[in-house]
């Protein structure tokens, strides 16, 4: 076979190089309007208008590259300038734990670890009639990690089958337990915006909740699909899990983060502090958090003596989580009504 001439060969490498330089300058596109947009605490108009002249630099950039001006360099000069100025005022936004925060979200839990004793403060315990009627509380709880012998895995999808929340509950052999939640912690005048956490929109904040509160909420007053999964784990994991999440806590109250919808998120981060305790395998599924049963199968985390399907079958809790709600009655003991083998750690476990 002949071999290309070397002209063809420059050719074709020019125009490879150029599709990527225009691929390269659409993701800045994006991403420069995505950031100007969640970003700039500037009236809307001139929101606008910014966000209009980025788009014009990054058009004239492409069409210098395209070698359809004579001024390209003056063009891709000014798009470099202009990305620069964007980097530099990217960077330099930070998070804070100073800001107008939602009732929900406007404490942060902290602890104490001294021995087997956890000493926990702002823990909530609201009371939800709806989403903005509510009775707020934050309450300080104690707990014997030597008492310690279930977790639980709570799934809340609230649209796509691909993506749910993750939270997961610790019991203890005197009754009590205590749901860990990785939030976004939103000011008053926001709402979730998955767009809004690739840009620094939200802090991120743990949450220790009583189950009645956390999950509650999630099943009557938003009218989430809530889906509980008893998992398998040992002892000692389970405890370190626990101390891993009071840490979590503790740093963030520290030192604040941004929370991010890919790399730090509410099953990413669970993931993270799993991972440093007990070797798990990656998965596409810790991305894709709505197909976590499969994943928890698969290791071994759900227990393998019953099919998948019959802990899918089981999980759903809104209704019984529901009559719960209208009976009166204990709510955790009501979710778990029926679970198909003995939970994890209690007498008559595995």
């Amino acid at each position: 076979m002949a071999r290309p001439e070397p002209g063809r060969a420059w050719r074709v490498a020019r125009g490879a190089g150029i599709a990527l330089a225009l691929a390269a300058l659409l993701v800045t596109l994006l991403w420069g309007v995505g950031a100007l947009y969640f970003q700039l605490r500037l009236p809307s108009a001139l929101t606008a208008l910014l966000i209009l002249a980025w788009g014009v630099v990054c058009v004239a950039a492409g069409v210098a590259l395209l070698g359809r001006t004579r001024h390209w360099r003056i063009a891709l000069g000014v798009y470099l300038a202009a990305m620069l100025a964007l980097v530099l005022w990217w960077t330099s936004l930070a998070p804070s734990n100073e800001r107008d925060w939602a009732a929900d979200v406007a404490q942060m839990t902290q602890g104490q670890v001294q021995g087997s004793q956890v000493t926990l403060q702002n823990v909530r315990n609201f009371t939800w009639r709806s989403e903005t009627d509510f009775d707020p509380r934050w309450e300080t709880r104690h707990y014997d990690l030597d008492r310690l012998r279930t977790v639980d895995l709570f799934m809340s999808y609230w649209g796509s089958a691909a993506i749910a929340h993750t939270l997961v509950s610790f019991g203890f052999d005197d009754g009590q337990r205590v749901v860990f939640s990785v939030e976004i912690r939103k000011e008053r005048h926001e709402s979730f915006s998955e767009l809004g956490g690739f840009f620094k929109e939200f802090e991120m904040s743990v949450i220790a909740a009583d189950e009645r509160d956390i999950i509650g909420t999630r099943t009557y007053a938003r009218g989430e699909d809530v889906h509980l999964y008893p998992i398998r784990m040992p002892r000692e994991a389970m405890r370190a899990l626990f101390v891993s999440y009071v840490e979590t806590a503790n740093a963030l109250a520290v030192a604040p983060r941004f929370y991010h919808t890919v790399t730090a998120n509410c099953t990413t981060i669970i993931y993270r502090m799993v991972r440093a305790i007990v070797p798990v395998p990656a998965d596409p599924r810790i991305l894709l958090s709505g197909y976590l049963p499969g994943y928890l199968y698969k290791i071994g985390a759900l227990d393998k003596r019953l099919p998948l399907q019959t802990w899918r079958d089981w999980s759903a809790i809104g209704e019984r989580a529901r009559e719960a709600r209208a009976q009166g009655r204990d709510f955790s003991t009501a979710i778990r009504a029926g679970q198909p083998l003995p939970e994890p750690g209690l007498p008559g476990a595995p």
